[in-house]
């Protein structure tokens, strides 16, 4: 720890602002140009893919972003500022654009930080805990360059960083391996239920059984694990599953393994998987078919189109409550061939499962060894061999 010295962010890099896109030319083409938004960092950190928002209007110089580039998000809508300030890398692939309240960061001594290094140094609690403390807005969260800038920042030399940088990046490309493993399973189960030619409309209380949440009272939430794990809404969905972040010790509704888990607040229609038993809020109905809940998944993920007309049914948010989820109808398989559809689709369900658990296992050793690293507590050679036994 001698050789560490603190440096103000400032010293060390500058950070631009993105350009104002105009929305009349928005759209939904995962093809892009996507507008890069708060929308892809992920809480705790790191870049990840979410509803694509596409950009057709003429793009300014400047304002496209490259391969590696390191960004932060200074904006959030969420009460607790889930990912206010967290910084993520640009993937390769498809052309992203530096949209407002974006910032691009630029390193002004590449001699004395390195970007790998830099960009899990503003993965920290504690440079969480600095900018979320520094935030303004009430409803929307806001944080600067300025704030940003203020933050003391301990350094290793330049090669201990790229050595601690590699070995949490190690971490990252498994999950990165395993995330696209997860997308291509999803999409071949989803091809797979689009292929099945015996379908035909039935009510979706013909074929599951659907629990509206409700939320108990506030004081029995907590985030250390006392009873059951509890899902409010869309803020904690996966890919397929949700993380645990809440728990509740007098949940009042249920849902049980391989339910459906359905938003039915805004956004109306998003959908993930119960991994366990849980609890669930008013903001998530549970939808259950003992029989064949691999169909019942894809059936309810095969077609959003059924939830657009209640995407915008609330006075300000769209919602949409159990009598008008009881009277939708579901492109349902033939009983000729829903027993083979489901096996199938289970198959290619439970090794998507696999490798999400296997992500989230990594996940939890990265954020485990990241505070470490960054103080200097836990030696690189020792780090390396933890992640040499999970890899």
């Amino acid at each position: 720890m001698s050789e560490w010295t603190s440096h103000k962010l400032a010293d060390l890099i500058d950070i631009k602002h993105g350009f104002a896109f105009k929305g009349e030319y928005f759209g939904e083409d995962p093809d892009g140009p996507i507008l890069v938004t708060p929308g892809n960092f992920a809480i705790g950190g790191g870049f990840k893919e979410g509803k694509p928002k596409s950009y057709t209007g003429p793009i300014p110089e400047g304002f496209t972003l490259s391969e590696g580039d390191l960004v932060v998000t200074m904006t959030d809508l969420s009460k607790a500022a889930d990912t206010l300030g967290y910084a993520g890398v640009i993937p390769g692939g498809k052309k992203y654009l530096h949209n407002q309240r974006i910032g691009k960061v630029a390193i002004l001594k590449p001699g004395l930080v390195e970007k790998g290094f830099l960009h899990y140094a503003l993965r920290t609690d504690a440079y969480r805990s600095h900018v979320v403390g520094g935030a303004t807005g009430t409803t929307v969260k806001h944080t600067s360059p300025t704030r940003i800038g203020q933050y003391a920042l301990s350094l290793p030399p330049v090669t201990e960083q790229q050595a601690i940088a590699a070995v949490l990046r190690a971490l990252d490309d498994k999950i990165a391996v395993n995330e696209r493993i997860a997308a291509t399973v999803n999409e071949l189960a989803g091809a797979l239920f689009q292929g099945c030619f015996e379908r035909s409309p039935r009510l979706i209380t013909d074929v599951a059984s659907i629990t509206m949440g409700q939320s108990p009272p506030g004081e029995t939430y907590n985030e250390q694990g006392d009873g059951l794990p509890f899902y409010q809404g869309t803020r904690d969905f996966g890919m397929r599953y949700p993380r645990h972040r809440v728990w509740c010790t007098a949940v009042t509704r249920y849902a049980y393994e391989n339910d459906v888990l359905v938003s039915v607040r805004a956004p109306v229609g998003e959908i993930n998987v119960a991994a366990e038993e849980c609890g669930i809020g008013r903001g998530v109905a549970a939808v259950r078919s003992v029989q064949y809940p691999h169909v019942l998944l894809h059936a309810l993920s095969s077609n959003h189109s059924v939830w657009q007309p209640y995407e915008a049914e609330g006075t300000v948010f769209g919602s949409i409550n159990k009598k008008q989820f009881s009277q939708l109808e579901l492109s349902w398989p033939s009983e000729q061939s829903i027993d083979g559809l489901e096996s199938q689709l289970k198959a290619l369900d439970d090794r998507l499962r696999q490798a999400t658990e296997e992500s989230r296992t990594l996940a939890t050793l990265r954020d485990t060894l990241l505070p470490q690293l960054m103080s200097g507590r836990l030696r690189v050679k020792y780090a390396e061999k933890i992640v040499e036994d999970h890899t």
